[in-house]
């Protein structure tokens, strides 16, 4: 069984539970505890009346986008953690405003991020996947600064702060998944 914390107290980083923003040279946020995460995606169906139906006709016609909601709990062990906390949250800010000066653009779309936390949210079943990332927009973000708790003094940032996520899945045009990618490859 893996620790969760090393000799002196400090959480350890989960090396497969990290959001990744490429676009921002590869800044991998790494999870040193669980976040609470939720997945969700909807179906559409339209009711077509039928003369004599007790019961309208159900169609398909449409998925929803799949939305993921994450919860970062940020807790300062070490006086270090408070530069690395900072960094982090600003990077994750950066992910809803657009990029500026790309391919001599005036700007582009925020960057695209990278999730994974285990196989939670991509890997099939039985099919394990080596590295199941899914591809997602942040689109928006809201983090408490817990005044309850101690606090940097340099900083003024609290030891404990949850910052919620909601990001919505983005596809490669050529590999929408379908039901039978779902159980396969977990995507």
């Amino acid at each position: 069984m893996t620790k969760a914390t090393d000799t002196d107290g400090a959480l350890l980083p989960i090396a497969d539970c990290y959001i990744l923003i490429p676009e921002l040279g590869n800044k991998r946020i790494v999870m040193n505890n669980l976040p609470d995460i939720s997945d969700g995606k909807q179906a559409g169906y339209t009711n077509t009346s039928g003369i004599g139906r007790t019961m309208p006709f159900k169609s398909y016609s449409n998925s929803d986008d799949r939305t993921i909601n994450w919860t970062i709990h940020f807790i300062v062990c070490k006086q270090t953690d408070v530069d690395q906390i900072l960094g982090d949250i600003k990077a994750l800010e950066a992910c809803v405003y657009p990029r500026t000066n790309v391919g001599g653009t005036t700007y582009a779309p925020p960057p695209i991020c990278r999730l994974r936390c285990g196989n939670t949210l991509a890997g099939g079943f039985p099919k394990k996947d080596t590295k199941p990332e899914v591809c997602a927009i942040l689109k928006s973000y809201s983090i408490k600064f817990d005044p309850s708790v101690p606090w940097d003094a340099s900083n003024l940032i609290p030891y404990k702060m949850d910052m919620d996520l909601q990001f919505e899945l983005v596809y490669d045009q050529s590999k929408l998944p379908g039901a039978e990618l779902i159980l396969t490859d977990g995507y």
